[in-house]
């Protein structure tokens, strides 16, 4: 396998663009454990000016990992089911119901489809709570939004998100395809509608 190390002259380095190569790279190689002189030859730079950037390279993973999961998780659910309040037709239970699914199938997607960033993302986010919870805020935002709650650190949001963990936290990967995955889905619905 030939990977492509080369980045046009002149061009700025900044965060984002070390994620893109080292996003790009683990894709190319099919391995997450790309090492930061890969990331920095690809980059023109030395390994030492990756940490102008970053403070370490668990600070790396985790924004790699992070920028997957905005990309490939939530930014997909946000596209097919947007979550709006004034969607009259669809009332505000209904459109957190139909997000959710969303939600736990993309993570599901995720896992089947892309394995190497999964991966990644379980080890240096999924496994890491407050990282979890930083990664997490743009859906928290979405359904506090949603249901109108207002809290400033959005713990109900993290409640209700936090209730379908079964159906998202990778140790419960094996029971994502089970002939039950939607019943046991639709009864947490059941049991967490009543207090949203």
């Amino acid at each position: 396998m030939v990977i492509n190390t080369e980045v046009p002259a002149l061009e700025k380095i900044n965060r984002e663009k070390i994620v893109d190569v080292a996003s790009r790279l683990i894709a190319e190689t099919g391995r997450t454990d790309v090492s930061l002189s890969l990331i920095a030859d690809a980059l023109g730079i030395t390994h030492g000016a990756l940490y102008k950037h970053f403070e370490n390279k668990q600070e790396i993973w985790e924004a790699v990992a992070a920028h997957w999961f905005q990309r490939h998780i939530l930014d997909h659910v946000n596209q097919t089911c947007p979550l709006s309040t004034e969607n009259i037709d669809h009332p505000m239970k209904v459109q957190l119901h139909d997000w959710l699914w969303a939600f736990v199938n993309a993570k599901k997607a995720a896992y089947k489809t892309d394995p190497q960033m999964f991966s990644l993302n379980t080890r240096y986010i999924d496994s890491n709570p407050s990282t979890l919870r930083r990664v997490l805020q743009p859906a928290y935002q979405m359904i506090d939004h949603l249901m109108g709650y207002e809290d400033p650190h959005f713990e109900r949001a993290e409640t209700i998100l936090s209730a379908f963990s079964v159906f998202t936290l990778p140790n419960f990967k094996e029971t994502w395809d089970w002939p039950d995955y939607q019943e046991r889905f639709e009864t947490m619905w059941q049991l967490v509608s009543s207090g949203v």
